[in-house]
């Protein structure tokens, strides 16, 4: 049987610095003997609210494994002449500073209909760094979606059918029939792991820092036990006049709560976009 993880290029392998992701990226060096070909690159989209523990993770696997990443962050291009900049894992923003200033140049929150975070900062800033900068038309978009993401993975192939986008996603882990139990298992054993508590195979801090698609009860949990977190948030929320979400509390008030009542455990995520895997 062919190796799934043998990737025709030209290609983009989207890392989302988490752990699914970055075994699919050591599955698929691996399946090059090593290295990447040179039309195979890995990109890394650096929205400001990644944890800490997500950036060092990005630079330590390119470092263990040898690949170069790119790290994109959206920018405003009117005020800085260019629709996204190449940072660094010294130089990105740790400050929500990319998502807050597409909020205040749109006039208004994504939520989860409308999810102009993942749609400007990810996918749009990988499409034009693919066109401006590597020349490319057209190409293989590279995603870690596991096979037991059933939903996700039928989303992502019905977008291929209807040829709207520039590229077309590939999901070896999904073809593979790869869960997050094998790769749990993958990282029980190697010599250095993202630094998020993984919980039954799931990561719920992962991501944005308190994304509003997690579940209500996650996002508590993790004020709980970080209240500090949900001050982003709550001044986006102010500013904006609004709240990311009209179906629950608002982050001031899921604050407020998670400090006066007793623990939250945490609950599997909402449908996440695709750009958003582990």
């Amino acid at each position: 049987m062919d190796n799934l993880y043998f990737i025709e290029g030209p290609a983009v392998i989207s890392f989302s610095g988490g752990r699914s992701s970055a075994y699919m990226l050591n599955e698929i060096i691996q399946a090059h003997g090593g290295a990447l070909p040179d039309e195979a690159k890995v990109i890394f989209c650096n929205t400001g609210l990644e944890h800490h523990e997500t950036l060092d993770f990005v630079q330590e696997c390119a470092s263990r494994w040898g690949v170069h990443i790119t790290w994109l962050e959206w920018r405003d291009k009117a005020i800085f002449g260019t629709a996204f900049d190449v940072v660094s894992h010294n130089s990105a923003s740790r400050n929500g500073e990319p998502f807050r200033a597409l909020v205040r140049k749109r006039r208004y929150l994504p939520n989860p209909v409308t999810r102009l975070c993942t749609a400007e900062l990810k996918v749009k800033t990988i499409e034009r760094y693919c066109k401006q900068v590597l020349g490319l038309k057209e190409w293989n978009s590279v995603v870690g979606l596991r096979a037991d993401e059933r939903h996700r993975v039928s989303n992502a192939l019905r977008r291929n059918e209807t040829s709207k986008d520039a590229w077309e996603t590939v999901l070896p882990m999904a073809e593979a029939g790869i869960t997050k139990r094998d790769v749990s298992s993958f990282w029980q054993y190697q010599p250095f792991d993202l630094g998020l508590p993984n919980i039954n195979g799931s990561t719920p801090h992962g991501n944005c820092r308190l994304c509003f698609m997690k579940g209500q009860r996650t996002i508590m949990a993790i004020m709980r036990l970080d209240p500090n977190s949900a001050d982003w948030w709550i001044d986006t929320e102010k500013e904006a006049g609004a709240t990311f979400r009209s179906d629950r509390l608002s982050y001031a008030d899921m604050k407020q709560l998670s400090q006066d009542q007793g623990d939250f455990g945490f609950e599997a995520d909402e449908g996440l976009p695709c750009m958003c895997t582990d």
